[in-house]
């Protein structure tokens, strides 16, 4: 670059012009951007207060499924087509979060040091909804922010040797993955992997495949419900019977089932179950929780330590407290298990699969 001509401006003067330049554009754009752009609450005063009528489903499902799309903020003119990452949460999930915060922020309650509220409560007014959801019990069920944290409590609170093998597909995401690979390095279990045919041409296929993997060492059968690289749905309640077969203990990573398409864990069979409701169900970020057969509690270790951790009275409750948490986002959770019901998941899942096809 050529030196312009005349007196070179001194550095200082130079970078003390730019701020001023720039904390003007600034704090326009900024002061513009207040103008222009209407906020949350009053975004959500323009949506319809309730879902549309189920009648109109009926009557005419695309009309449903239009008038439904006015419950999100997602512009008009965009299709948003990445709930696998996370959901865009809707009208009733929004207002339900700010009802927690403008209860919860009061910190009116009877006692002042009551954290129960914030990190170690039963939340049982949030775990009863969401185990009818899923097919459990409450006392199988730990209140944590998403699958990975999940998959996380399952591969280091199972208890394995050097040696011991976990068998899994190679389609796994690294969030159910990489948490059995620190496993592996850090202590010398072993991870073992399916190789899944693209496209999975049946069930049975799938079975012998994973049948034919076992051995003597194999501890765990690790698998996603719904794989993230193919999204072919497993034949999970199959598996895990297989598992219970061979006395193997079966984990399912269901990141993407809950919300997508019914499920019932009880049913499936399985050990342990995770899941991030922040995706389809569209629930708020940082939604997920942890499914334990009661049978196998006893047998996993805390990977998060805190009161409780070693009470055994308070069941998968005891997985869940891991301090001060986001409770306001738990009233989200719940309203979306409530929106989901209303639609109800047999035409969620039914609608899933005809655009799918």
């Amino acid at each position: 670059m050529k030196k312009p001509p005349g007196r070179a401006a001194d550095p200082w003067e130079v970078h003390l012009l730019d701020r001023r330049q720039f904390l003007a554009s600034a704090t326009s754009g900024l002061a513009a951007t207040l103008t222009l752009r209407p906020s949350l609450l009053a975004q959500l005063e323009k949506v319809p207060p309730s879902l549309p009528d189920a009648a109109q489903y009926n009557r005419n499902p695309d009309a449903y499924w239009a008038e439904l799309r006015k419950q999100f903020l997602i512009p008009e003119d965009e299709v948003y087509l990445n709930n696998g990452t996370v959901g865009s949460s809707p009208a009733p999930v929004l207002r339900a979060i700010f009802e927690g915060y403008n209860t919860t922020e009061k910190m009116d309650q009877q006692d002042p040091e009551d954290y129960p509220i914030w990190g170690y409560a039963a939340w049982n007014e949030f775990r009863d909804p969401l185990a009818e959801f899923v097919g459990c019990t409450r006392n199988e069920l730990a209140l944590l922010r998403n699958a990975t944290e999940a998959n996380s409590y399952i591969a280091n609170g199972i208890e394995m040797k050097a040696g011991e093998e976990v068998l899994m597909t190679d389609q796994e995401h690294p969030g159910g993955e990489q948490p059995w690979q620190l496993r592996a390095k850090r202590y010398g279990v072993v991870v073992k992997k399916v190789a899944l045919p693209k496209p999975v041409k049946d069930a049975a296929q799938v079975l012998n495949l994973f049948s034919d993997a076992i051995t003597p060492r194999t501890r765990v059968l690790f698998f996603s419900h719904i794989t993230t690289a193919t999204g072919v749905v497993l034949p999970a309640k199959e598996l895990c019977a297989l598992a219970r077969s061979k006395g193997i203990l079966s984990a399912v990573d269901g990141a993407h089932v809950t919300g997508m398409m019914r499920l019932d864990v009880h049913d499936l069979g399985c050990d342990l179950y995770s899941s991030s409701p922040h995706k389809w169900l569209q629930a708020p970020k940082g939604s997920g929780f942890l499914y334990v057969r009661d049978e196998v509690i006893d047998r996993l270790w805390n990977t998060i330590a805190t009161e409780g951790w070693d009470e055994p009275k308070i069941r998968a409750e005891r997985f869940q407290r891991i301090g001060s948490s986001n409770v306001p986002a738990l009233w989200g959770l719940r309203a979306a298990i409530k929106m989901a019901n209303e639609i109800g998941m047999d035409r969620i899942e039914r609608r899933h699969r005809e655009l799918c096809d």
